[in-house]
Parts: structure tokens; C-alpha cells; sequence
């Protein structure tokens, strides 16, 4: 018999309005780019444009939910009572962090900025394996979401379609570079809360004192360092690769990678 908390756990996890409403909205551009065909007239850019954006912050919800819902099975169950296990993202702690720079930083670069974590009690969960999986769920949440969508287009593209596959595949590879930058052991960041549970305590303290800066300088040097931009996108390219991303499943008369193009569609502002 499940505990009172355990219930109200239960019963909280229910998708709420918003959130069904940013999957209209992805299912409804993703017709309107998917009846485009192989047009990429603007219309059909701007179709593709809002798919996009519409599942990002739609994985942006899933990113935070999984932290939350393993916090829950953790022990955390004030998790339930701020609503955090309705994918709701109002209810997050940081909606500035967690989706308006993340979705920012798609329109400018093409990365998938990692968004500010759900706020979680670390003192009602009990042991360093369970922390480190709290902090694993969300990025897993990511990779989870590539590899579905990445078996989608493998086994599913047509080029009467090519428009919705591009920006589908960029959509993926924007899955990649978010978990690979996640997963980084930088404080602030998921891969730091993975291994943060085996860490000295005066260490952990240290590093988070400055883990803000080290971000913000890790951002800076994805931007003006050509190496460092360069080794991050031969890592994430060749992850895409390897899950099938950087080669449409039929022939054409160009060579050109579904995540280019999709990104080119996606960015329907520039000629």
C-alpha cells in the first residue's frame, strides 16, 4: 500500500495545459512543414522554424521532468507539491535559465544550451548513487530523445518530405549538443551533479563558488576560440553520425547533411 506521499506523487504526475499546448503546437507546425514536401519557400522555413523551437522547449520540459520524477522515486517528494511533475514550465525554478536562454541560444548558434535544473531537496535523498542519478536524468532525457528521433528518421524519411526530415534531424543534433555540454563536469551543470556526490565537501564548495564563471567562460570559448568550437562540433558531428543523423536514408543529387540543411531551413531569416 503506497504511502500519502507516494499518492500525491502519483497523481501530480499529469501533464498540464501549457505543456499540452506546446505539443499542439509542435504536432501542428510539423504538418505544416511535413505538407510543405520539398518546398523551402519561407512559409515552409518558418514552419520548420516553429517545429523546432516548439520541441525544444517541449525537451526542455522532458530535461527537467526527469530530474524531478527521479527525485521523487528518490525520496524528494516536495517535488510533487511545486508542481514540477506536470512538465509545466512555469513552475520551474528558473524559467529564464531552463528555457528563454536555451531557446536563445538555438536562434543564434545552433547549440543546444542546457537549461537551469528544477530546484531539488538534496537533503531528503539518501545516498551518492541516487543524487548521481537525479542529476543523470535529465541529460539521459536528452539522449533518450536524439536516439527516438534518430531511429525516426533512419527508417521513416522520404525525399517527397525533405523539409520536415531536415528540420527534424537538426532538432535531433540539437539533442546531442545538449547532452554532450550537460554532461561536462562543470558546476552548475549535470555532469558536475553526477560525480559531485564522491567529492570532497570543501572541494565541491569551492568549485561551486566559481562553477558560474567557468560556464560562462566555457560559452565564451565555444564562441571566439576556433579550437575549442571546433573540438565541440567534431565530438557532437561525430555522435550524429554514428546515430545516423549526417546522411539522408535515400539518394539525391547533392551531397549535403540533413543537419546543415536543417539548420538552414530553420533560420529562415537569412537568404
Amino acid at each position: 500500500m503506497g504511502t500519502v506521499d507516494s499518492t500525491r506523487g502519483r497523481s501530480a504526475i499529469q501533464p498540464s495545459p501549457v505543456f499540452l499546448t506546446i505539443v499542439a503546437v509542435t504536432v501542428l507546425c510539423g504538418l505544416i512543414a511535413w505538407r510543405y514536401g520539398a518546398i523551402t519557400s519561407t512559409p515552409a522555413r518558418v514552419a520548420v522554424f516553429g517545429f523546432v523551437v516548439a520541441a525544444w522547449v517541449l525537451s526542455l520540459c522532458l530535461h527537467e521532468f526527469g530530474h524531478a520524477y527521479l527525485a521523487f522515486r528518490s525520496g524528494d517528494h516536495s517535488v510533487a507539491t511545486r508542481g514540477y511533475l506536470t512538465l509545466n514550465p512555469a513552475k520551474y525554478a528558473d524559467v529564464t535559465m531552463s528555457f528563454a536562454i536555451p531557446v536563445l541560444f538555438i536562434l543564434l548558434g545552433g547549440i543546444g544550451l542546457p537549461g537551469g535544473a528544477v530546484w531539488i531537496d538534496r537533503g531528503a535523498i539518501a545516498g551518492r548513487i541516487r543524487h548521481s542519478v537525479v542529476s543523470a536524468a535529465g541529460p539521459l532525457a536528452n539522449v533518450v530523445f536524439a536516439i527516438m528521433l534518430a531511429v525516426i528518421f533512419k527508417n521513416f524519411a522520404d525525399p517527397e518530405h525533405g523539409v520536415f526530415w531536415a528540420g527534424l534531424a537538426f532538432l535531433a543534433f540539437l539533442q546531442v549538443t545538449a547532452a554532450v555540454l550537460n554532461l561536462l563536469p562543470i558546476p552548475g551543470l549535470d555532469g558536475f551533479g553526477i560525480i559531485e556526490p564522491y567529492l570532497p565537501r570543501p572541494w565541491v564548495a569551492r568549485a561551486n563558488e566559481y562553477g558560474g564563471y567557468v560556464f560562462l567562460g566555457l560559452l565564451a570559448a565555444l564562441w571566439l576560440i576556433p579550437a575549442v568550437n571546433s573540438a565541440f562540433f567534431d565530438v557532437t558531428y561525430g555522435i550524429a553520425g554514428a546515430i545516423g543523423l549526417e546522411e539522408f536514408p535515400f539518394k539525391l543529387s547533392l551531397d549535403v547533411s540533413p543537419i546543415t540543411t536543417g539548420h538552414a531551413l530553420f533560420q529562415f531569416w537569412r537568404d
